[in-house]
């Protein structure tokens, strides 16, 4: 169980927006050390006032610390001073190195002024950075949460519409059958064998193509649509004859 902890946030806004981005990526524990939660924290939070309502509010780093089996840390400035010796992981290292952990995991962000202090971040058990320009490489608070939890959230299963489910291998063999119908009515190409020929060809492109449900019908309505009005086309000819 992954919670996200502020220590000591200086902006009551940020709070809000913390709070915001964990919703959206479907976190929901939230830990806060001398927080300055204020009615704009829950003006910024939106629909994840929940968060905040059941956030775990704490007086120290060191409450914290203890109620984790596993603590990381987040830096703007990896290298030099700002870091324990071990280097810093990227955001898509850290979801690898927790991928299958069980255990309680607690990830630590400073303050928006000086992040987390050398000292605070000794403690912890490797630290995480996001690559970002040498010109200005602090982000704010709210956005380097929203990067790491996008990490994170990668290889979650999460709802799917209906519209992105794949295709059924069913569903890809009616739009061979319906292919192959059209082929039929325009009598293209005239050898049978051949024709048989371009039937598998699709099929062939059909297999190797990641195709959705919806996709598939949307092919299957215009292919029947054009097979039947070609046969009304040749029966009104045979009748003319």
């Amino acid at each position: 169980m992954i919670s996200i902890v502020l220590v000591e946030p200086e902006g009551p806004a940020n709070i809000g927006m913390v709070a915001r981005t964990m919703k959206n990526f479907g976190f929901s524990r939230l830990v806060l050390v001398n927080p300055n939660i204020t009615e704009e924290s829950y003006s910024y939070a939106v629909h994840a006032a929940d968060v905040l309502e059941d956030a775990l509010v704490l007086g120290s780093f060191d409450e914290a610390l203890e109620l984790f089996d596993l603590a990381v840390g987040t830096t703007g400035k990896p290298g030099k001073s700002y870091i324990p010796e071990r280097a810093p992981l990227m955001p898509w290292e850290l979801a690898q190195t927790l991928r299958g952990y069980s255990g309680r995991i607690g990830l630590f962000f400073g303050r928006e002024s000086i992040g987390l202090k050398n000292e605070e971040l000794e403690r912890l058990d490797f630290t995480v950075t996001i690559p970002t320009s040498e010109a200005y490489p602090v982000m704010n608070l709210s956005q380097a949460v929203a990067v790491i939890l996008y990490e994170l959230s990668k290889g979650r299963p999460g709802p799917r519409a209906h519209s992105l489910e794949l295709a059924t291998r069913r569903e890809k063999e009616e739009l061979v059958k319906a292919w192959g119908n059209l082929l039929g009515v325009l009598n293209y190409p005239k050898d049978a064998e051949r024709r048989e020929v371009f039937v598998r060809v699709f099929r062939r492109f059909v297999g190797r193509a990641v195709l959705y449900g919806r996709e598939v019908h949307t092919l299957i309505g215009p292919i029947r649509k054009a097979a039947l009005k070609l046969e009304e086309c040749w029966d009104a000819e045979r009748r003319e004859v």
